[in-house]
């Protein structure tokens, strides 16, 4: 158990940000009175800590930059809380896949200088599970990159955990990418690449898993920068995505937010980002190469997690099942009995879902 309770954190994960990045999330934003001295600890930290930036941009330069990837990125989308760690973590068992890990999504420009001292201190001051599901934490697991993305550019839907209030405009410019400029796209195609690189010279892996929801709605944009990347798209019961997703969000957005934002703007804001994810991802999937896609539901990952995986390996083709299963198996089997949070949906819950997501029910075959 760390040091630091995770509702009372003193600052937030934007210490990790560089200095420019700080700048262009919080200029021109509302701090809220009750969060302002959160702020100006979090600025000072960061001010402090971006100075040391630069020795990994040289590092990154001389050693990474120029290096091509071996072998084009395995995605896996799907809404928050549809199962996509889990899956995670249970493929990154194989040491061919190289990921972006918990320390990474903090401090992703202390990665080639410095790590072991910010690990060493991160680790010793953080909890050792997720207050929100009881799923297990440490500085070297894997972890979705939209957290590293958003200490690394202001360019990321993650910026809604300090500024919720902006929460759907970020989701249109920097999730769905229905409103971003050409010169942003740019910015974030290479601090995408910079984090791939960096990821997997620290892991040692040949192939990049990525675990980030926010990439279901990018679709368009991965497959044109990576044309031969694979995808597992997650399919879990909405009932159970809501429950899930609003419990989530409300317990993580505290120790990050700077601006009060009521339970009921979050609930809103879930049903139409949902909507919104869905459509972008059913819009565009077909530009996804044939053989390169899998969907999978959850629920049948969850009953038969090493048959399905096996099955994911062999529909797209992945290397290194052979090698991999061993030790995917032995995960899985340690991770019977866990115990996850179960759900009851009250009838508000149930007509919330049914009148919003009537879609995906149909679509997916889904019922209570």
């Amino acid at each position: 158990m760390g040091l630091l309770n995770f509702y009372n954190l003193p600052v937030n994960t934007l210490v990790g940000a560089d200095w420019n990045t700080f700048k262009a999330v919080t200029d021109g934003r509302d701090i809220d009175a009750a969060w302002k001295n959160k702020y100006r600890l979090t600025k000072a930290v960061c001010r402090l800590l971006s100075t040391l930036a630069p020795v990994q941009e040289r590092r990154y330069r001389k050693q990474l930059a120029g290096r091509p990837l071996e072998h084009e990125p395995v995605f896996i989308l799907g809404h928050w809380r549809s199962g996509t760690t889990f899956v995670h973590n249970v493929l990154s068992c194989d040491k061919h896949f190289g990921y972006n890990t918990t320390y990474q999504t903090v401090f992703p420009h202390l990665m080639m200088f410095g790590q072991g001292f910010f690990k060493k201190t991160m680790s010793w001051l953080m909890p050792d599970k997720r207050p929100t599901d009881n799923m297990e934490l440490a500085v070297d697991l894997p972890q979705e990159e939209e957290f590293a993305l958003a200490n690394m550019m202001p360019y990321t839907y993650y910026n809604f955990w300090f500024l919720p209030r902006y929460q759907e405009e970020y989701c249109d410019k920097y999730m769905l990418f229905d409103d971003i400029t050409p010169e942003e796209l740019k910015i974030f195609e290479e601090v995408f690449t910079k984090l791939i690189k960096i990821s997997l010279w620290n892991t040692g892996g040949t192939q990049f898993l990525s675990k980030n929801p926010p990439h279901t709605g990018r679709v368009a944009e991965l497959v044109k920068m990576f044309p031969n990347a694979k995808f597992i798209y997650l399919m879990r019961n909405p009932y159970t995505v809501f429950e899930s997703t609003r419990s989530f969000f409300t317990n993580t957005i505290q120790p990050l937010k700077l601006q009060e934002f009521t339970p009921e703007q979050i609930e809103a804001n879930i049903l139409k980002i949902y909507t919104k994810l869905y459509k972008k991802y059913e819009a565009t999937k077909h530009l996804i190469p044939a053989g390169n896609l899998i969907e999978v539901k959850f629920e049948d990952f969850e009953a038969d997690a090493l048959g399905m995986t096996e099955n994911i390996y062999r529909s797209l083709s992945l290397p290194g099942w052979d090698e991999a299963h061993t030790a995917i198996g032995q995960y899985v089997g340690a991770k019977r009995g866990y115990k996850k949070n179960k759900y009851e949906y009250d009838a508000r819950t149930v007509q919330l879902v049914e009148e919003n997501w009537r879609f995906a029910l149909d679509d997916w075959g889904y019922s209570l």
